[in-house]
């Protein structure tokens, strides 16, 4: 029987993407483990491996069209000794993800579908496939139409085709049965109205419609960005807590670790030590390191910390792993790796996915401080500033000069109360002050 192939969930938040392009088209022998498209989540444009080998027998979804569903057929796959003639036997998906296609083909809609349900012409359309319990139940058209003519309820009919499949004999043969009421529906509670997010898109163009500008069409990421930061921003309870970090032991035993470390090509950056300091601090602080989860808070025994990476058009947080278990070169060269294939968008959804904390660094762009948004399902995030020479009061009473180092802790307040988040905070400056006793 075809198979339907479905468009993947290439990571756990995907609900919808691009097929961006086919590397297959119609006719062409496939085998498992061959590319057979590429497809844009809002992420990352990921290849999409065939897991059966058939041939490509239609390709319902076209290259370039945006918006289509996980769980929509995109193309139909032959087994052997299947033709042209056999696709019509498959699911009643694949005429519901048409409407996703990309200009619509002129076609003649009242001409019967030739081949329609291995071979059996009618004129007359089929039902829409049914449903049980939410599940569709899987009948050919002239099965489904069969039944309407009969009045049998499909539910109650048990297929004897390819996987459970009804045919033609199964409802020729069935006791035509009064279909069950279907239970009363409750009265529709009209949806609450959406929060006003600015002036509507009609109002601006008016607005600047004597100014020239150029209109920026929205890919994937810049949607997901902005969706998920405006819902974070509204219903996290964010609070900030800051403090100045002092850098200049930390700089001078950076330089030493790189001179002895450059024989290895090794060369570790301030961030690193950052996300040494963090993971660190997450033990330190155990009860901070959880995730607010609806009805729980998720506590973790490792420290998973995300990393701000930004790319063209957005951002990235890839995500180190047990980072406090690692030395500061395998997080340093973790990091490098995750950074250049996010710049690519090469990272795998689990690459991105998950983690309690996060560290935002602008300090190389000149920025002395800033407040970040929290991404969930994190519980904070570290802001990062410049290091800069600022005039401070040294431990003994008199005026010096030190690498101040401006930092900002979002916090989400289900999670994490003042007091806990205030020694995380602490934590990670002592860490970062004294960073010999991050290698004990």
């Amino acid at each position: 029987m075809p198979t339907e192939i479905l468009m993947p969930a290439l990571s756990p938040t995907m609900e919808e993407g691009t097929l961006a392009k086919w590397h297959v088209k119609e006719g062409d022998t496939v085998s498992s483990g061959d590319i057979m498209a590429e497809i844009e989540t809002d992420k990352a444009t990921m290849e999409f491996e065939a897991v059966d080998e058939g041939v490509m027998g239609k390709i319902v979804i076209p290259e370039g069209t945006e918006g289509v569903k996980v769980n929509d057929v995109i193309a139909i796959l032959l087994e052997e000794g299947e033709s042209a003639d056999d696709i019509g036997d498959v699911s009643a998906k694949s005429d519901d993800a048409s409407s996703h296609t990309a200009p619509a083909e002129a076609s003649d809609q009242t001409a019967p579908a030739e081949g329609y349900g291995r071979g059996e012409t009618e004129a007359t359309p089929a039902p829409a496939a049914p449903t049980k319990d939410g599940e569709r139940i899987f009948a050919t058209p002239l099965a489904r139409r069969i039944a309407a003519d009969k009045g049998l309820d499909l539910a109650a009919i048990s297929g004897s085709g390819p996987r459970g499949r009804i045919v033609k004999a199964d409802v020729e043969s069935a006791t035509a049965a009064p279909k069950a009421a279907a239970p009363a529906t409750k009265a529709e509670i009209p949806a609450p109205a959406a929060m006003a997010t600015g002036p509507s898109t009609d109002v601006l163009l008016k607005t600047y419609a004597d100014r020239p500008f150029e209109e920026v069409k929205l890919d994937g990421m810049r949607k997901t960005v902005a969706a998920r930061l405006t819902e974070a921003k509204q219903s996290v309870p964010h609070f900030y807590l800051r403090r100045d970090i002092l850098l200049d032991d930390l700089l001078k035993f950076r330089s030493q670790l790189n001179k002895q470390l450059e024989p290895r090509g090794v060369k570790l950056s301030v961030n690193d030590f950052i996300i040494k300091a963090c993971a660190l601090a997450l033990q330190q602080e155990p009860d901070a390191n959880a995730v607010w989860a609806g009805d729980r808070m998720l506590k973790f025994e490792k420290s998973d910390v995300a990393v701000a990476v930004a790319v063209e058009g957005g951002l990235f947080t890839p995500v180190l792993k047990d980072a406090e278990m690692k030395s500061l070169s395998a997080l340093s060269a973790e990091m490098k790796d995750l950074a250049t294939r996010a710049r690519a968008r090469k990272l795998a959804p689990h690459e991105y996915v998950g983690g309690s904390f996060a560290v935002s660094n602008l300090g190389m762009f000149g920025i002395d401080n800033f407040d970040a948004i929290i991404n969930p399902p994190h519980s904070a995030i570290l802001a990062v500033g410049a290091g800069v020479k600022k005039p401070v009061v040294g431990a003994d009473g008199e005026l010096t000069v030190a690498t101040v180092m401006s930092t900002t802790l979002s916090v989400d307040h289900r999670v994490i109360d003042g007091a806990l988040g205030a020694n995380l905070l602490n934590a990670i400056k002592e860490n970062l002050e004294n960073p010999m006793t991050m290698l004990a």
